[in-house]
Formats: C-alpha cells, structure tokens, sequence
C-alpha cells in the first residue's frame, strides 16, 4: 500500500487533517514571535503543556484537554507579570521539563508516556483532538487579522502604546493565550519538539526570503503546511514516527531554502563584479 492509499484511509483522514489545522495555525505563531524575541515560547509553553497533560492523564482526562490547563496558566502568569524576551520562557522549559518527567516517574503512567507526548501523538488523534485543532484555527482565524497590526506596532513602535495610554495589556495577554492553547494543542498531538519545529522553522525561512510582511504570512503557511504533509506522507511510507520525520523535514526545508539563498547571493555579486 502506497502512502497516498495510506492517506485516503478513513484510519489515517483524521489525523492528517487534524495535524494540517494545527500546521497552519503554528507558524503564524512564530512568525509573531520572532520579532519579539519570543520564539523560546514555543518550548516552553510545550514543556508545561507536556506536563499538564500528562498529569490530566493520570487522573482520566485526555491529553488534548489537560494540556492546555499548564499551558494557558503559564502564559496569563508571563502576561500578567510583563515579562518580555525569551528569559521568562527558559525558566518555563526547565520547569516544564522537571514536572514532566517527575510526574511520568511517580505515576503508572511511567516514563513511555511522557516520551509519547514528546514524540507526538498524531496517529491516535480521534474526533476530540479534530474538534480542538479546528477550534483553534477559527479563533486563529477569527483574532490574529486583529492582533497583527497591534503586535507589530508595540514591536518596532514601542513607546506608541504608553504615550497614546492604549490598553495594551489586552492584546499582549489574548496572544499569549492564543499562543499558550496553541502550543498545548499542537504538543497533544503533533508533539512537543513537532509544535516547537513548526513555530520556529517555517517562520525563521520567511524571515530569511520574504520580502515583505504579507509574503512572510504566506511563505510560513506555505512551509508549515508543505513541511507537514511531506513529513506525514514519509512517516507512513517509511513506517517511521511522525514527531521526529517532521523536525527533519522542516530542518532540512530550511537548510535547502539558506543554500539556495546564498547560491544566489553569490551569482548576484559575481554579475555585479563583472558589470563593474
């Protein structure tokens, strides 16, 4: 059985679809967090995701449910406080880190399952795990055109909000929210270094290439996207776990586009030489 027959099976549908919302939704993420310097959110937003899950699983709930409860806390506490840079989200790595594995070592869960929420969990998303990846990209969908210009704007005009007495602390907290679900979303299914992967790579080749904002938002969609279908279709031709073939996939995105890039940059210096 080919990998596309894979793909059109009714066991594999689900997932496939469930990952790709999640595929669109991260790397807009990332790519507003680069410019904040933010992009260790990622991780360690993931971290306590990781945590909170499987604490929710220790007690009957589903992975996709308790992970947002650590992730969503965490981002109200870096909100509330105002803590900015990526500071703030090295100490939630290390904490997140320290409460997974102690909770995975001091329940009956043991250790396997923590490693599975590291790896992801894509291939057993069922109708809940669809739900929640198609309710965060509608409020994706529904807050982020809102959010940008905001975002943007407190980045590279940083005392605007302060001298026109803005409320600022509204849309800084609703996207560290967003952020914070989607990352705990994307860790219960596509895995913790898979949704860190797909919020920092697709978002750092955009920085790389694009010319302008609005090629940024299409060139992280386009690579996220791309990146988790190429990665999807190897895994299950190759019988591979998907986690790991995703960070490959989109690493070696990266590293194709940056050779290219400097291919090119070189071709354009030799030309500019001989014309001169």
């Amino acid at each position: 059985m080919s990998a596309l027959d894979l793909v059109l099976d009714p066991l594999f549908r689900l997932p496939l679809i469930t990952g790709m919302a999640i595929a669109l939704v991260l790397p807009l993420i990332g790519a507003l967090l680069l410019p904040r310097d933010e992009w260790l959110a990622a991780l360690g937003l993931a971290h306590l995701a990781a945590a909170s899950a499987l604490l929710g699983l220790a007690v009957g709930l589903p992975a996709v449910l308790g992970a947002p409860l650590g992730a969503i806390a965490g981002g109200a506490v870096k909100s509330l406080a105002r803590a900015r840079g990526n500071l703030a989200y090295g100490f939630m790595i290390l904490f997140g880190w320290s409460a997974l594995f102690l909770i995975a070592a001091n329940t009956s869960l043991g250790a396997t399952l923590g490693h599975a929420l590291v790896d992801g969990q894509l291939y057993f998303a069922g109708a809940l795990e669809l739900i929640a990846a198609l309710a965060l990209a509608g409020l994706a969908a529904a807050t982020l055109p809102r959010l940008m210009p905001r975002l943007m704007r407190a980045r590279f005009f940083p005392h605007d909000e302060a001298a026109n007495r803005l409320p600022a602390h509204r849309w800084h907290l609703s996207f560290d929210l967003l952020t914070a679900l989607a990352m705990a979303i994307g860790t219960a299914t596509v895995g913790l270094m898979g949704a860190f992967a797909l919020v920092l790579v697709p978002a750092w080749i955009a920085f790389r290439i694009a010319p302008g904002w609005t090629w940024t938002l299409a060139i992280c969609t386009l690579f996220g996207s791309g990146g988790y279908l190429l990665a999807y279709l190897a895994a299950l031709s190759l019988d591979q776990p998907f986690g790991p073939m995703l960070v490959a996939v989109l690493i070696t995105l990266a590293a194709t586009v940056e050779t290219v890039r400097r291919l090119l940059g070189r071709m354009g210096t030799t030309r500019t030489r001989e014309n001169a």
